[in-house]
Protein backbone atom coordinates (compact mmCIF):
# COMPACT_ATOMS: atom_id res chain seq x y z
CA UNK A 1 0.00 0.00 0.00
CA UNK A 2 1.31 3.45 -0.95
CA UNK A 3 1.69 6.19 1.64
CA UNK A 4 -0.13 8.69 -0.58
CA UNK A 5 -3.32 6.61 -0.36
CA UNK A 6 -3.31 7.03 3.43
CA UNK A 7 -3.38 10.83 3.23
CA UNK A 8 -6.95 12.17 3.29
CA UNK A 9 -7.97 14.17 0.25
CA UNK A 10 -8.54 17.85 0.98
CA UNK A 11 -11.04 19.11 -1.56
CA UNK A 12 -10.64 22.80 -0.64
CA UNK A 13 -6.84 22.60 -1.06
CA UNK A 14 -7.20 21.07 -4.53
CA UNK A 15 -9.65 23.73 -5.63
CA UNK A 16 -7.45 26.51 -4.25
CA UNK A 17 -4.42 25.13 -6.06
CA UNK A 18 -6.45 24.76 -9.30
CA UNK A 19 -7.70 28.36 -9.07
CA UNK A 20 -4.16 29.64 -8.42
CA UNK A 21 -2.83 27.70 -11.43
CA UNK A 22 -5.61 29.05 -13.67
CA UNK A 23 -4.97 32.64 -12.48
CA UNK A 24 -1.28 32.23 -13.30
CA UNK A 25 -2.14 30.83 -16.73
CA UNK A 26 -4.40 33.78 -17.60
CA UNK A 27 -1.86 36.30 -16.24
CA UNK A 28 0.82 34.84 -18.52
CA UNK A 29 -1.56 34.68 -21.50
CA UNK A 30 -2.52 38.36 -21.33
CA UNK A 31 0.93 39.61 -20.35
CA UNK A 32 1.82 42.45 -22.72
CA UNK A 33 -1.42 42.18 -24.71
CA UNK A 34 -1.96 43.64 -27.33
CA UNK A 35 1.55 45.10 -27.31
CA UNK A 36 4.18 44.53 -24.70
CA UNK A 37 4.82 47.72 -22.80
CA UNK A 38 8.37 48.60 -21.75
CA UNK A 39 9.35 47.14 -18.41
CA UNK A 40 13.04 47.98 -18.21
CA UNK A 41 14.07 50.55 -15.67
CA UNK A 42 14.17 54.03 -17.16
CA UNK A 43 11.46 53.27 -19.75
CA UNK A 44 7.78 54.12 -19.56
CA UNK A 45 4.70 54.06 -21.77
CA UNK A 46 2.01 56.75 -21.75
CA UNK A 47 -1.68 55.95 -21.52
CA UNK A 48 -3.49 56.48 -24.81
CA UNK A 49 -7.05 56.87 -26.07
CA UNK A 50 -7.79 55.92 -29.68
CA UNK A 51 -10.99 57.07 -31.35
CA UNK A 52 -12.25 57.08 -34.90
CA UNK A 53 -14.56 59.28 -36.97
CA UNK A 54 -15.65 58.86 -40.57
CA UNK A 55 -12.68 60.92 -41.74
CA UNK A 56 -9.86 60.34 -39.25
CA UNK A 57 -8.31 58.38 -36.40
CA UNK A 58 -7.56 60.42 -33.28
CA UNK A 59 -4.99 59.36 -30.70
CA UNK A 60 -4.56 61.18 -27.40
CA UNK A 61 -1.56 60.33 -25.21
CA UNK A 62 -0.96 61.54 -21.65
CA UNK A 63 2.57 62.89 -21.65
CA UNK A 64 2.70 65.60 -18.96
CA UNK A 65 5.87 67.51 -18.25
CA UNK A 66 7.55 66.94 -21.60
CA UNK A 67 8.90 69.39 -24.11
CA UNK A 68 7.39 68.70 -27.56
CA UNK A 69 10.94 68.96 -28.99
CA UNK A 70 11.76 65.77 -27.06
CA UNK A 71 8.92 63.81 -28.73
CA UNK A 72 9.08 61.72 -31.91
CA UNK A 73 5.85 60.64 -33.61
CA UNK A 74 5.90 58.28 -36.60
CA UNK A 75 3.47 56.13 -38.61
CA UNK A 76 4.54 53.02 -40.49
CA UNK A 77 2.61 49.95 -41.60
CA UNK A 78 -0.59 50.87 -39.77
CA UNK A 79 1.23 51.40 -36.47
CA UNK A 80 1.63 54.74 -34.69
CA UNK A 81 4.84 54.95 -32.64
CA UNK A 82 5.60 57.50 -29.94
CA UNK A 83 9.16 57.96 -28.68
CA UNK A 84 10.84 60.51 -26.51
CA UNK A 85 12.50 61.18 -23.22
CA UNK A 86 11.35 62.88 -20.05
CA UNK A 87 14.30 64.16 -18.11
CA UNK A 88 14.37 63.90 -14.34
CA UNK A 89 14.13 67.17 -12.48
CA UNK A 90 17.07 68.19 -10.32
CA UNK A 91 16.59 68.04 -6.58
CA UNK A 92 17.22 71.06 -4.41
CA UNK A 93 20.10 70.96 -1.93
CA UNK A 94 18.97 69.54 1.37
CA UNK A 95 15.89 67.98 -0.25
CA UNK A 96 15.27 64.40 0.80
CA UNK A 97 13.28 62.24 -1.64
CA UNK A 98 10.50 60.33 0.13
CA UNK A 99 8.60 58.95 -2.87
CA UNK A 100 8.92 58.97 -6.66
CA UNK A 101 5.84 57.94 -8.66
CA UNK A 102 6.33 59.91 -11.87
CA UNK A 103 8.04 58.15 -14.75
CA UNK A 104 11.30 59.41 -16.21
CA UNK A 105 13.58 58.28 -18.96
CA UNK A 106 12.86 56.87 -22.40
CA UNK A 107 9.24 56.91 -23.56
CA UNK A 108 8.03 54.29 -26.03
CA UNK A 109 4.55 53.31 -27.14
CA UNK A 110 3.22 51.63 -30.31
CA UNK A 111 -0.46 51.54 -31.19
CA UNK A 112 -2.07 49.51 -33.98
CA UNK A 113 -4.35 51.88 -35.89
CA UNK A 114 -7.93 50.75 -36.64
CA UNK A 115 -7.86 52.08 -40.23
CA UNK A 116 -5.51 52.99 -43.09
CA UNK A 117 -4.25 56.56 -42.69
CA UNK A 118 -2.49 59.11 -44.88
CA UNK A 119 0.91 59.50 -43.17
CA UNK A 120 1.65 62.65 -45.21
CA UNK A 121 -1.22 64.59 -43.60
CA UNK A 122 -0.84 63.59 -39.92
CA UNK A 123 -0.99 66.51 -37.47
CA UNK A 124 0.16 66.45 -33.84
CA UNK A 125 -0.55 69.07 -31.18
CA UNK A 126 0.48 69.23 -27.52
CA UNK A 127 -1.56 71.01 -24.88
CA UNK A 128 -1.91 70.67 -21.10
CA UNK A 129 0.18 67.48 -21.05
CA UNK A 130 -1.85 65.71 -23.74
CA UNK A 131 -0.41 64.90 -27.15
CA UNK A 132 -3.24 64.81 -29.72
CA UNK A 133 -2.55 63.17 -33.07
CA UNK A 134 -5.03 63.52 -35.96
CA UNK A 135 -4.49 60.87 -38.63
CA UNK A 136 -6.67 61.42 -41.73
CA UNK A 137 -7.99 58.20 -43.20
CA UNK A 138 -7.14 57.25 -46.76
CA UNK A 139 -10.01 56.80 -49.13
CA UNK A 140 -11.00 53.19 -49.13
CA UNK A 141 -11.20 51.45 -52.44
CA UNK A 142 -14.83 50.67 -53.26
CA UNK A 143 -15.64 47.00 -53.06
CA UNK A 144 -15.73 45.61 -56.54
CA UNK A 145 -18.11 42.74 -57.00
CA UNK A 146 -16.61 39.95 -59.06
CA UNK A 147 -18.92 37.67 -60.97
CA UNK A 148 -18.24 33.97 -60.51
CA UNK A 149 -18.81 32.05 -63.73
CA UNK A 150 -19.89 28.43 -63.85
CA UNK A 151 -17.74 26.32 -66.14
Amino acid sequence: MKMSSLIPWDESGELTRFRRDMDRLFDRFFEGWPFKLPTREGEWAPSVDVSETAKEVIVRAEIPGMDPKDMDVSVHGGVLTLRGERKKEHEEKGEKICRIERSYGALFRSVQLPAEVNAEKVKATYRDGVLKINLPKTKEEPVKKIEVKVM
